[in-house]
């Protein structure tokens, strides 16, 4: 999401200054692509642009960036924005939010709820969290990311941005577990699923997961866009707020308890539309 995110922006004529990845090599491909460094610290992404996204897998990434010691974006960061793009829980959130303001740098949520081709198109809908003067600060850049800012919407405060994108995903994988389970259930009934595909798409079962997933599933091809690690991870985050109101959410409860199985079989970095191989006849079984 991060290089197709840097190759819009470049695209555009924006400066790319650096890029870093903890795994050196695809820094190092994408730095060169984009004629820019790839630092080896993450104080020298700080000190080489005004402006720096990050895009990382969970909580416990966030907060190694973030670091209070040690190498750390926050190094030299006075004057700097961050803009924070991962899914992650609203109070980390708050606490990047409170760190960077520490050193006299600005924080920004901006959590997409939007794939891989969406980041290269420039089309990625932007939630964000923050500051109001900070978002419309950086609000020229984030509208070139999200179809000149159709797709872009302010929440509120920080964490309310991650709050909302928690539940777009705990909503998303409930779709996509439960599609799994009727196209299962289709498979071992012996029906033509293109035609059982098509009649979800025009009755109450349409969902957006199935104009993305649906084929996928059929084809048994998982190629990762956004992985049953993550989903298992997002709707574990709804799930504690859930827990935090005392409500109880057995749906998403059960979808969680696939993409976990998924997990404990090896299969949580295939894409989510993987769920079905714990679905279908003669696949992966079901228990």
């Amino acid at each position: 999401m991060g290089a197709n995110m840097a190759r819009r922006l470049s695209d555009l004529g924006y400066q790319i200054s650096a890029v870093y990845d903890t795994y050196r090599p695809s820094a190092e491909t994408l730095a060169t692509e984009l004629t820019c460094p790839a630092p080896e610290s993450l104080a020298e992404i700080t000190a080489s642009a005004d402006i720096i996204f990050t895009v990382v897998t969970d909580d416990a990434a966030q907060r190694a960036v973030f670091s209070q010691s040690g190498d750390s974006l926050l190094i030299g960061a006075a004057g700097k924005t961050f803009i924070n793009c991962a899914t992650v829980s609203p109070v980390l959130h708050r606490e990047i939010e409170a760190a960077a303001e520490s050193v006299g740098a600005s924080s920004l949520e901006a959590c997409m709820a939007s794939s891989i081709s969406q980041a290269r198109e420039g089309t990625l809908y932007l939630l964000c969290g923050g500051k109001k003067e900070v978002f419309d600060r950086v609000l020229p850049l984030l509208n070139v990311l999200s179809d000149d800012g159709k797709l872009l919407r302010y929440i509120g405060p920080a964490g309310s941005a991650a709050q909302v994108k928690a539940l777009v995903n705990m909503v998303m994988n409930i779709n996509t577990a439960g599609l799994a389970e009727g196209l299962g259930l289709g498979a071992a009934l012996g029906l033509d699923l293109t035609t059982l595909i098509e009649v979800f798409s025009q009755t109450g079962a349409a969902s957006r997961v199935l104009v993305t997933d649906g084929e996928d599933m059929l084809k048994r091809d998982h190629e990762c866009y956004f992985s049953a690690a993550h989903a298992a991870k997002d709707s574990g985050i709804a799930l504690e707020f859930a827990a935090e109101q005392g409500l109880n959410l057995p749906l998403a409860t059960a979808a969680k308890g696939q993409f976990d199985r998924m997990i404990a079989r090896g299969l949580g970095e295939l894409d989510k539309s993987g769920v079905a191989e714990l679905t279908f006849p003669g696949r992966l079984g079901r228990e």
